[in-house]
């Protein structure tokens, strides 16, 4: 609840000061909404007068929320909020109370304290298994095996990732999102990083925070690096940053997802060329981590984002 003003001081007020006052106060009360809420306040007639103003604001915002049918009608000063009246001995006090529509919308959002998303849309931020397109026979495999790692993870907090690639658009993104979502309603600590942008940003930020973005990125229980082999690849962004955190991960079983427009041999050709240099050995060694760390599945859909 947020303080609009702790009080207006106590005032002597002139006859005439208290006329007018009182005058516009009862002009007031010929509305049904500032009526209905001046009675719920246990203040004198003379008290409530001296906060006529306010209350005619506060009147408008209370009016606007009975009429309102959800956040995108909402009418008020600060979206979502209403500036709501409190006696507070022989005074009133107006704050800032958040309307049950703002209310359950943090509330649906809460899980995201626990997601960190890294260049990540907001319709991925906030993808849900129940707006999951199931009409499509193509999803079938890949949507049953989501469910079941959910169900697994619930009780075993671990399991194997997955690798989903496919073409382009297809959805794959957005499935993994909705079920790391669920399992961060469920208080699960979960990352999706656009891979590579988070590379760019790695680089950009080695005097700055990058021991800590590599570090969170390493040891987080579920991490999904989206579109891998779109990045412009470099042996340190392949070696030093891809390889250490798939071998933390690889070493102590942390579920790990991939999305990619390749499948695992465009994958590992696109790891073993680096620069003017083609190392084969370097790229296999990485993929027997992606394939330690999770299964394959292909999805073929239509682009849902033409």
């Amino acid at each position: 609840m947020k303080k609009v003003t702790d009080e207006i001081n106590k005032m002597s007020f002139s006859a005439d000061m208290k006329y007018s006052l009182k005058d516009e106060y009862i002009k007031s009360l010929k509305d049904e909404d500032f009526k209905e809420l001046v009675s719920k306040l246990e203040l004198c007639e003379d008290d409530l007068m001296k906060y006529t103003s306010k209350l005619q604001e506060a009147s408008k915002e209370y009016s606007n929320c009975k009429k309102c049918k959800g956040l995108a009608e909402c009418k008020n000063n600060v979206e979502g909020f209403s500036i709501t009246p409190y006696v507070d001995g022989k005074k009133l006090i107006f704050s800032y109370d958040i309307c049950r529509y703002n209310e359950k919308i943090r509330r649906e959002n809460k899980y995201q304290d626990n997601a960190f998303y890294f260049d990540i849309p907001k319709e991925i931020r906030e993808a849900k298994m129940s707006e999951v397109y199931t009409n499509d026979m193509n999803r079938a495999k890949i949507i049953a095996w989501i469910k079941d790692f959910y169900k697994n993870y619930k009780k075993t907090k671990s399991g194997k990732g997955l690798y989903l690639h496919g073409n382009f658009g297809s959805g794959k993104t957005y499935l993994i999102a909705a079920l790391f979502n669920e399992l961060a309603k469920n208080g699960e600590k979960v990352s999706i990083v656009y891979w590579p942008e988070f590379l760019r940003s790695l680089k950009a930020s080695f005097n700055t925070n990058f021991e800590e973005k590599f570090e969170y990125i390493k040891k987080v229980p579920l991490l999904l690096i989206d579109d891998i082999g779109a990045e412009n690849l470099t042996a340190w962004a392949r070696d030093e940053v891809l390889g250490s955190i798939l071998q933390y991960r690889m070493q102590e079983k942390l579920s790990t997802f991939f999305t990619s427009n390749l499948d695992l041999g465009e994958l590992e050709a696109h790891f073993s060329i680096a620069g003017n240099k083609v190392e084969k050995v370097k790229a296999k060694r990485i993929m027997e981590r992606i394939k330690e760390l999770s299964e394959d599945i292909s999805l073929i859909s239509k682009n849902n984002r033409k």
